[in-house]
């Protein structure tokens, strides 16, 4: 059973609490942080959909149109009362919910996108998706590494069609939920 995409968005929490971390509805109060860290080279050449260079009007328009429109549904990432990064879902009509996220660099390495990816799976689970996808670029193992552990499978390497990776090598990766 496919639930629809504002079906299954109603259906997913504000906010996620984990052992060291909490996911909730990104807000303006974070857009500061948000800028100093996703101005990046670094995050900017691994993501599709980031804009660089990113200033405080980038993660304004983030906040207010993007992180919870139509087609998102994103959770700022917190450790300890700190913005980290972003985790979300994006939602199309008659396709799997795709996840993504990104980390400010200081906070590569500490497991935080595990743990909030594990969140974010459960909940999406919950709110009754069949499956999730995700991609990462080929050579970016740490995201496919990060994925693996989540529980997706990767099903086979394509070019990137959108954003700013057109033409690049990525892996499609999807995980399929237990429907019993």
């Amino acid at each position: 059973m496919t639930i629809v995409a504002t079906a299954l968005k109603d259906r997913l929490p504000t906010t996620i609490r984990t052992a060291r971390l909490v996911l909730a509805e990104p807000t303006l109060a974070h857009v500061p942080e948000m800028a100093i860290l996703a101005n990046n080279k670094a995050i900017h050449a691994v993501l599709s959909r980031l804009p660089y260079p990113y200033g405080e009007s980038d993660g304004r328009f983030f906040v207010e149109t993007i992180a919870r429109g139509d087609s998102e549904f994103a959770w700022a990432i917190e450790h300890n009362g700190v913005f980290v990064g972003v985790i979300g879902l994006h939602l199309l009509p008659g396709r799997l919910p795709e996840l993504g996220y990104w980390l400010g660099e200081p906070h590569w390495g500490q497991g935080f996108a595990t743990e909030a990816g594990l969140a974010a799976v459960a909940a999406a689970r919950a709110a009754g998706a069949a499956g999730l996808r995700s991609r990462a670029l080929l050579d970016n193992l740490g995201s496919r590494n990060v994925l693996r552990k989540l529980g997706f499978l990767e099903i086979g390497e394509d070019i990137d069609t959108t954003g700013t990776l057109v033409g690049r090598k990525i892996m499609q990766m999807r995980l399929e939920f237990d429907q019993r």
